[in-house]
């Protein structure tokens, strides 16, 4: 049976349904993938794709979610591409609309996670699995945003993704709604992910700077770098996963960021 569905970047797209040979170039769309069952159907994977691990050992690896190997996912023959606008190239993309149905996703916020859980489960013919994971998530971060208004957390923070040139997580950014959803409040006012240097940090005094694990690996060394330009500001670690992966593990999100609550409440 052929169905059509409509992504959210408006391009309407006919599928075999349900869908039986799937390609998915986002790391954090494939792990829903694979949480919502799929675990036959999903063929090709990036190699950035590495939840969970037993899983991305047994599948295709069809190069970097920006740099696609496209005579590999050729081969694959997949019914459905599943992307997002964000993670993939503009120009590969388009390439691979030539020539097979491609789902492109759009997210900045927590709800429209949600709201792309919910529509993946229907182009893959999982309703009620996705369903259910968005009413974990519900009310995970429900629980969330009460504890921040309880506890009064409000501290200011900046979130840095990258190292020479420092980037940071701005407005407008999946990382900036989660981290208000927590009670922070987002330093870095200009828009996406802009380049700023320690001395122009240190003029929005953040309460908070964290350094995530990823897209860039910052780890304890880098700590003290950061700590001398902002005496005043507490520097912490944190898991990038946790913050910026917008499918199933918005549900381990959840814990996490329950520990990180209490830690600034302690602190």
């Amino acid at each position: 049976m052929q169905r059509t569905f409509t992504d959210q970047l408006g391009n309407e797209i006919i599928i075999n349904y349900p869908p039986k040979r799937i390609v998915s170039i986002v790391p954090s769309q494939t792990e829903l993938l694979f949480d919502l069952g799929l675990d036959e159907e999903v063929i090709g994977i990036t190699k950035f794709c590495i939840h969970p691990i037993e899983k991305f050992a047994a599948k295709t690896k069809i190069g970097g979610t920006k740099k696609l190997l496209i005579e590999k996912i050729r081969d694959l023959k997949p019914d459905l591409i599943i992307g997002n606008k964000e993670e993939n190239t503009q120009r590969e993309i388009e390439e691979l609309m030539q020539e097979f149905p491609v789902w492109m996703s759009d997210i900045h916020n927590l709800e429209e996670a949600m709201k792309t859980i919910t529509e993946i489960g229907e182009l893959v013919n999982r309703e009620p699995e996705a369903a259910y994971l968005n009413h974990l998530i519900h009310a995970g971060f429900t629980d969330l945003q009460t504890l921040a208004v309880t506890k009064n957390i409000h501290q200011s923070v900046a979130y840095l993704i990258w190292k020479d040139p420092y980037m940071f997580a701005g407005q407008h950014t999946f990382i900036d709604d989660i981290l208000r959803k927590i009670g922070l409040n987002n330093v870095i006012v200009r828009s996406r992910y802009p380049e700023l240097n320690i001395s122009e940090l240190a003029t929005h005094n953040p309460q908070i700077v964290f350094l995530s694990s990823e897209p860039y690996p910052f780890k304890e060394k880098h700590i003290k770098e950061i700590e001398s330009a902002l005496p005043n500001a507490k520097v912490k670690l944190v898991d990038g996963e946790m913050f910026s992966w917008y499918g199933s593990r918005l549900v381990k999100a959840v814990n996490y960021l329950f520990h990180l609550q209490d830690d600034l409440i302690i602190s």
